[in-house]
């Protein structure tokens, strides 16, 4: 006879519904892990962004909103003789627009005339004025009294910084150049130190939508700052939370950083061969944006965001509040910090940029309307 056939022994009674249980366990661990990192990040998100910050009204006396600007002034920059520049209607994935449908430009007003007014600056032909989206400006004059206007531009959401020849006489801009660079992805602002050479902020190290959300959540301080010539271009300082507004000291030694979601401004200073090393780090209280230098005091003007969170979900009935800072010996051990203006948003919405002149305060905002004092 033959042998009987040996049957495979049978599993214990209840071991596959303990792998399953076991299994579960896991899947359910893992997924409370994932959640709460996720709460951990929206949590430091929301505390980046000052989401619970409310401030109280700090009037001037002698303001009134600029005419003809409806819908942002992101930037502005004086020259020494009066004339400021105004960069407006600044356009952004996600962010509230009061104009969608209407190309950006650049606005001059004379801070010497008795009334100033805003009047748009006409641009030579040839330049594509139906995608212009310019964001941070910055100008510069050279030896022979040229000035140099530098304007981020956003066409199609894309970066490039624009070179302008500003023809005084017939209150235009003659473009002379664009520049593009794979070290310049997500440009915010910029500070002209030659007539085709500037220093820029990257405010993400990438360009794609979901890719900034994702670097922005996940708090990975890959922002930088860039230096560019035509024949050199190089990363110059890193590690930025979203690195913003950059200016530079009246005698040329420092570069001011404003790093919006860290809530600081950094001081780094300039060598020879143009690179940056960081000396100190200025924390405050709010979402420092743009960066305005008084040439005569070398105070640094602020415009601030008080609550991030206002400013990127816009709500009319609950809309962005404003904020103005003056910073006064930033180079000392302890340097003065004034709040000049706030408002709740009744006035002013998204206050990005302040800049002075002789008495003078020009408020922009990043999406809102733009404010005139008299200090």
């Amino acid at each position: 006879m033959a042998p009987p056939t040996e049957l495979p022994a049978r599993p214990e009674r209840g071991s596959a519904p303990g792998f399953r249980a076991m299994g579960r366990l896991v899947a359910v661990g893992l997924l409370g892990i994932a959640l709460a990192l996720l709460g951990e990040r929206l949590l430091a998100l929301r505390n980046r962004l000052k989401a619970s910050r409310e401030v109280e009204s700090i009037d001037l006396p002698n303001c009134h909103l600029i005419k003809g600007i409806e819908a942002g002034s992101e930037d502005i920059d004086i020259l020494p003789n009066g004339l400021a520049f105004f960069s407006v209607g600044l356009k952004f994935p996600g962010l509230h627009s009061f104009a969608p449908d209407k190309p950006g430009g650049i606005l001059m007003m004379d801070l010497k005339e008795e009334k100033p007014r805003a009047r748009e600056l006409r641009i030579s032909r040839g330049f594509d004025l139906a995608s212009f989206n310019p964001h941070g400006i910055s100008t510069f004059i050279d030896n022979d009294d040229t000035v140099y206007l530098f304007v981020v531009n956003h066409p199609e959401f894309k970066n490039t910084v624009e070179i302008f020849k500003f023809e005084e006489a017939e209150n235009s801009l003659l473009h002379l150049k664009t520049v593009k660079h794979e070290l310049l992805p997500s440009v915010n602002d910029i500070t002209a130190v030659g007539p085709a050479h500037f220093y820029a902020t990257n405010d993400h190290y990438f360009s794609d939508p979901f890719l900034k959300y994702l670097e922005t959540y996940l708090n990975l301080n890959w922002a930088n700052v860039v230096y560019y010539s035509p024949n050199e271009v190089k990363v110059v300082a890193e590690g930025f939370d979203s690195a913003n507004g950059i200016n530079i000291s009246p005698d040329n030694k420092y570069i001011y950083v404003a790093d919006i979601l860290a809530h600081e401004i950094h001081v780094l200073e300039k060598h020879p061969n143009m690179n940056l090393t960081q000396l100190k780090v200025l924390e405050l209280d709010t979402l420092v944006d743009n960066l305005s230098i008084d040439p005569s005091s070398g105070d640094i003007w602020v415009g601030c965001h008080p609550n991030g969170q206002k400013l990127f979900v816009y709500d009319p009935n609950n809309p962005p509040s404003s904020e103005v800072l003056r910073i006064q010996n930033i180079l000392s051990e302890k340097p003065t910090v004034t709040t000049v203006y706030a408002n709740n948003g009744s006035v002013l919405q998204g206050s990005s940029v302040a800049s002075v002149y002789d008495g003078k305060l020009l408020i922009g905002t990043l999406y809102h309307r733009a404010l005139y004092c008299e200090l």
